[in-house]
């Protein structure tokens, strides 16, 4: 093993790790005093909305905030700012308590100078109710004071229209601003704008709706409305730490939850983000202003400034059908690298041309004697296995964690009230990590054994190489299947991809070049996505689906570990 190596190793997985987790990779937090989108302006705002709780059970203090905004807007010279009251309307029935209430919504618009009210329009859309009652695991009946969810939404908004002033003699579209109430109950504030008051869509050719699922973490692009090539065009060409996955959109489209946007997502071209972490902060009273965070503010600030001022100042958008589109794109985000955006047909060109590169190299390793056919489909099998096994453990550890803290366990769905729910996934995933690679010792140490006593030179440091490769292409055949599957069955394949096609690109150069530096990109491309994306996983799925994370990070690390012993070896 070489010592340097091993030290470069190291140094890149702690830089990728940081990078990963917010490094350089999210934008510092501006104050008051300075110029462009500023956080601690936002956080002005969130103290006087989450001073009290503020949900469909509490109208006084609700009119209050409301207030509060409709002087706001005033200020900010709103061309107009008008109330629409919904009266009597009646909570759902699926929940705990039932209410009955007024609603009423807030409308803003602010034109253009010189243009005329049928101008095309951004809306901006939060809602300012907070979380109603809500029973939690050893407390009585708890009530978010909203500071985040979604005081981050409103006060960002306020932000951002401030920020678009200042420009206004150079814009050709429209803002407009809405604010609802009672989107805790089912969207009900949006539901009846969007029934008895559909007018005020009409020349609305993008909107940005603004939630928030915790107090902490990086603002996610988690949604966008369906057919987005020209909308993800948009954001990848002007948004600042740009973080999103096409594969949220989908894995959202399964899950419990709704916002304002999907009443309207069908019908209006549109982005929504939000920030995910943490879920015990999420609708109880730990939502409150002393738990917000600045530096996640900021980052909603990043993406969103700069396309609310590409769309109000570009001619091109006052069609508004100018964000329509047919077809979807395939993105992820790298920390620091950017966002990468595909469309479908190139996508898939993509895969197939790692596809045939994988089974090209497959095929002249094996004919070199380089790796073992039988082995690595027996080795891939044993992957696979794992792979379950590491799922069943994980939503075992779920399990568990859920009886010790008296929460409902939910097996693949959203867990709230674990205590030290991140801490047991993280602890989990390391020692799932050190697990795997005792076992790939164990095996490498069993092949070396056998060559004891062989006469031929360096045969022991030849087993060990072959073992690696060995391992290492069945893993990554197991991750060709996976992803072969998934891009047929949905279309989205990152979290199998991205590992197969790091560590592919890097045998290849590696075998033209004879440079191991390859396997260290491969390793630090796998490290980058793996960490950033687990992480939001994790966050957004919570521990009950923590046997997916674990399984996945579990497949990670059986690429990462025979790549590692590809560089730090001694020829």
């Amino acid at each position: 093993m070489s010592r340097v190596r091993l030290v470069v190793l190291v140094a890149v997985a702690a830089v990728v790790g940081a990078v990963a987790f917010g490094l350089w990779s999210r934008p510092a937090v501006k104050g008051i005093s300075d110029s462009g989108f500023s956080a601690e302006r936002v956080v002005e705002d969130i103290a006087v909305i989450s001073r009290e709780h503020h949900s469909v059970a509490h109208p006084t203090e609700r009119a209050e905030v409301r207030n509060y905004l409709v002087d706001r807007l005033e200020e900010l010279g709103a061309d107009t700012v008008r109330l629409y009251e919904y009266q009597a309307l009646v909570g759902p029935k699926d929940k705990h308590v039932i209410y009955t209430f007024d609603a009423t919504n807030v409308l803003a618009e602010f034109g253009p100078v010189g243009e005329d009210a049928s101008t095309t329009s951004l809306m901006m859309v939060a809602h300012y109710d907070s979380r109603y009652s809500q029973p939690m695991p050893h407390k009585d009946t708890v009530w978010s004071y909203g500071a985040a969810d979604d005081g981050y939404g409103v006060g960002v908004i306020l932000e951002t229209v401030a920020e678009a002033l200042k420009y206004r003699n150079e814009w050709k579209q429209g803002i407009k601003v809405l604010f609802t109430d009672a989107e805790e109950v089912g969207m009900m504030g949006m539901t009846a704008q969007w029934e008895n008051n559909r007018e005020v869509f009409d020349n609305v050719g993008l909107m940005i709706n603004l939630e928030a699922r915790g107090p902490y973490g990086p603002a996610l692009l988690f949604e966008t409305s369906p057919g987005n090539e020209r909308l993800m065009d948009l954001y990848a060409a002007v948004a600042e730490y740009p973080y999103t996955y096409s594969l949220t959109t989908v894995v959202y489209s399964f899950m419990p939850n709704f916002t304002d946007f999907t009443i309207v997502k069908d019908s209006i071209p549109g982005f929504n983000f939000s920030t995910i972490a943490d879920i015990n902060h999420y609708h109880t009273d730990l939502d409150n202003f002393s738990n917000i965070n600045p530096q996640s503010i900021q980052h909603y600030g990043a993406q969103i400034t700069p396309i609310v001022r590409e769309y109000l100042t570009n001619v091109e958008y006052a069609d508004v059908d100018s964000l329509r589109a047919d077809s979807d794109t395939v993105n992820f985000t790298l920390p620091l690298l950017g966002l990468f955006n595909f469309s479908t047909s190139s996508y898939w060109v993509i895969n197939v041309t790692i596809f045939v590169l994988f089974v090209l190299l497959l095929c002249f390793d094996a004919l070199r004697g380089r790796v073992q056919i039988v082995r690595v489909l027996s080795s891939a099998l044993g992957a696979f296995v794992a792979a379950i096994a590491a799922l069943i453990v994980g939503e075992l550890i779920a399990g568990v964690a859920c009886l010790a803290c008296d929460a409902q366990f939910k097996p693949f769905g959203i867990v709230q009230g674990v205590v030290g729910d991140n801490v047991i996934m993280v602890v989990s995933v390391v020692v799932v990590a050190v697990v795997a690679l005792l076992g790939y010792m164990r095996g490498r140490r069993r092949v070396v054994s056998l060559t004891a006593g062989s006469i031929r030179e360096g045969a022991s440091a030849q087993a060990a190489l072959l073992h690696a490769n060995n391992k290492l292409y069945a893993a990554l055949v197991l991750m060709f299947v996976l992803s072969l599957l998934l891009i047929v069955a949905i279309g989205e394949n990152l979290m199998f991809f991205i590992p197969l096609f790091a560590a592919t690109l890097a045998l290849l150069l590696y075998r033209i070049t004879r440079l191991r530096v390859w396997c260290l990109v491969a390793i630090a491309l796998i490290l980058l996505h793996g960490l950033s994306f687990l992480y939001a996983l994790a966050m957004a799925l919570t521990i009950g689906a923590f046997g997916a994370v674990l399984m996945l990070a579990l497949l990670d690390m059986l690429v990462i570990i025979p790549l590692v012993e590809l560089y730090v070896r001694q020829r």
